[in-house]
């Protein structure tokens, strides 16, 4: 009898093994994984040189990972084992709290922070030092921020790491909307904050540079169910956000401009909520601007009552407030030093007299490598 289970357990191994194989060499390869929104390893070169460094088998060994059959259902299956079955509090960085996806943003890269403030130095003493500029700097939190310390997952101490910033932008007039902000201002599934959740910190920045603002909006309700960033990479089953965003008179009349292409785009870009192309990867938090991708960008509010203009160094999190500052501001422009060099930012933008604002989020000033 132990004999006969021996031999249905090695039967079914061989089985799986060769099912699996099957499939992985005639099911057709993919170019991107939807779920967790990255391009997947294409099927290395055979070359010689590659054979006999080793490169060949690395980057097959990736390729093998990222189009094994049934990959996702599988990564599905690991979590669940990692949460209800190993009681682990994470699975992979990430994890569940209160409804909400989480990645576990730890330690503080001291290194990191300090480099992304010597570039803000940079643009400070090139262009701003000097002028009639007034600058400002904030600091987004991440979600982490906002789970309990009596939960037990790792976080960065948050008060060092702003006081860290803060004194080495000493320039800059700091403006903490910490106190402002809760988990649920956030996206379940996402990195970002929701828009229509956010009016008040957007009152408090204005009002911390001198401006006033009404914030009288309708909010408008997006179908499309909104699969964020974290959903997909965390492997964790949690449901899809709704996502909304603000309206209003003024806004209906502004226009955004990409200075490097001069092409105008919609302040709301809906395109941008699904993509029927397989080799475009959809994020619809873009709908907020165009995205993240463009090097400098330009809204103007034509209605204006003001010659005032701002200015922000920003990452992805400024594109869901930064229209409504336009209620204030004649122009606000939008600069991201991860795809626009400082030291030719003089040939884009002409640097006087402005609101200068340095807004940045801790999951890009711990990690900010990409800033050139």
């Amino acid at each position: 009898m132990k004999k006969a289970k021996n031999i249905i357990v090695v039967l079914l191994a061989v089985v799986f093994v060769f099912v699996f194989t099957l499939g992985g060499i005639f099911l057709p390869d993919k170019d991107i994984s939807k779920t967790e929104r990255r391009k997947l390893a294409k099927f290395p070169q055979v070359t010689l040189n590659n054979i006999l460094s080793g490169k060949f088998m690395t980057d097959f060994e990736s390729y093998s990972l990222d189009h094994f059959p049934l990959r996702d259902g599988f990564r599905g299956l690991k979590g669940f084992v990692n949460r209800k079955v190993m009681l682990q509090k994470d699975n992979n960085g990430y994890y569940s709290y209160d409804g909400y996806i989480i990645n576990s943003s730890y330690p503080i890269d001291e290194d990191s922070v300090s480099y992304a403030t010597s570039r803000f130095e940079y643009i400070y003493e090139t262009y701003l030092k000097g002028t009639d500029s007034k600058i400002y700097l904030t600091i987004v939190p991440d979600k982490n921020c906002f789970v309990p310390e009596s939960e037990g997952y790792l976080a960065m101490d948050y008060t060092a790491f702003s006081e860290k910033v803060v004194n080495e932008m000493e320039y800059a007039k700091y403006i903490d909307i910490f106190p402002l902000l809760e988990l649920s201002d956030y996206y379940a599934t996402d990195t970002h904050w929701r828009q229509e959740e956010i009016t008040d910190v957007a009152q408090h920045i204005s009002k911390n540079m001198g401006v006033t603002l009404k914030s009288e909006y309708t909010v408008q309700k997006i179908e499309t169910p909104f699969y964020g960033v974290y959903h997909g990479q965390s492997a964790l089953n949690i449901e899809p956000d709704t996502m909304y965003y603000l309206q209003s008179d003024f806004l209906r009349n502004c226009t955004a401009t990409d200075i490097e292409s001069g092409l105008q785009f919609p302040i709301y870009d809906m395109g941008k909520l699904e993509s029927e192309s397989p080799t475009v990867i959809p994020d619809p938090y873009e709908m907020f601007l165009s995205g993240p991708n463009r090097a400098i960008i330009e809204i103007e509010n034509p209605n204006a009552t003001t010659d005032k203009e701002l200015i922000i160094f920003r990452d992805s999190y400024a594109n869901a407030i930064a229209p409504m500052f336009l209620e204030g501001y004649k122009k606000v422009t939008l600069i991201d030093i991860r795809r626009a060099s400082p030291q030719f930012l003089g040939q884009f933008v002409e640097f006087n007299n402005q609101d200068v604002l340095f807004m940045q989020s801790t999951l890009v000033l711990n990690d900010s490598s990409e800033m050139k």
